[in-house]
């Protein structure tokens, strides 16, 4: 089945050499030249993915994405950007992004993340959740796959693509280390050195939303020089 992708990007050189490596891949391609075009585009149309420019006329990314996951908050969204500092990928995940590529890239990388992005698509082409339909249930915690959701300790919170998968997987391991190339490898499908602290900064949100006290946490802990352990029932170690 082919995949469909959303490219938004205000810079008609970028936008026209990834339009045509990615349809060259076997992908049908719509794009658009701002904030806004993007944003009408993403919500009134279907895609398996998008690809968001951050600094962009009318609207720049970051607001962007944050919109598209009022409404689809299980499209994945590929931020390509100039910025790259820590701060401004934190940003970027903060409002939903699932995955970062600074700019300049190479085609093969944007091609690598959006393979390992689809890999993990919520939705196929028709609607049918591709993600496990099953609740699952781990001591204090609870995990709901179609709403993205999750119960901790008695509390409801919404969770991003990202922050679900990586909560699924260390519940799959429960109490348990999961090594940090372990969950590069089942998250996003590969496992790339320089990511890591791509995913310190989705746990670090993960935390947040689970974790009553972010300094002392009662079940996503660091296992020093390994990766991250999940203790269901809130046991500190």
């Amino acid at each position: 089945m082919q995949r469909s992708l959303l490219i938004v990007d205000d810079d008609d050189e970028i936008r026209e050499l990834l339009e045509f490596d990615l349809a060259q891949s076997g992908y049908k391609v719509d794009t658009a030249r701002d904030g806004y075009e993007g944003l009408d585009k993403a919500v009134n149309n279907f895609y398996d993915l998008v690809l968001l420019d951050v600094m962009m006329p009318k609207m720049n990314g970051f607001d962007v994405c944050k919109n598209i996951r009022k409404t689809k908050p299980k499209l994945p969204v590929l931020l390509l950007t100039a910025k790259g500092t820590i701060d401004d990928k934190t940003q970027g995940f903060d409002c939903g992004a699932d995955d970062y590529l600074v700019k300049p890239f190479d085609i093969q990388e944007v091609l690598l993340r959006v393979r390992a992005l689809l890999r993990r698509n919520a939705e196929s082409r028709d609607g049918e959740a591709l993600i496990k339909k099953e609740i699952l249930k781990m001591g204090d915690i609870e995990i709901f796959p179609d709403s993205l959701e999750a119960i901790v300790d008695g509390k409801k919170t919404k969770l991003t693509p990202t922050e679900f998968e990586i909560l699924y997987c260390l519940m799959q391991h429960f109490n348990n280390a999961v090594a940090l190339a372990t969950l590069l490898d089942e998250v996003w499908g590969y496992d790339s050195d320089e990511d890591v602290r791509m995913l310190r900064v989705h746990v670090g949100g993960l935390r947040q939303k689970i974790e009553a006290d972010t300094k002392h946490p009662r079940y996503l802990h660091t296992v020093t020089n390994v990766g991250y352990k999940l203790t269901p029932c809130g046991e500190e170690i």
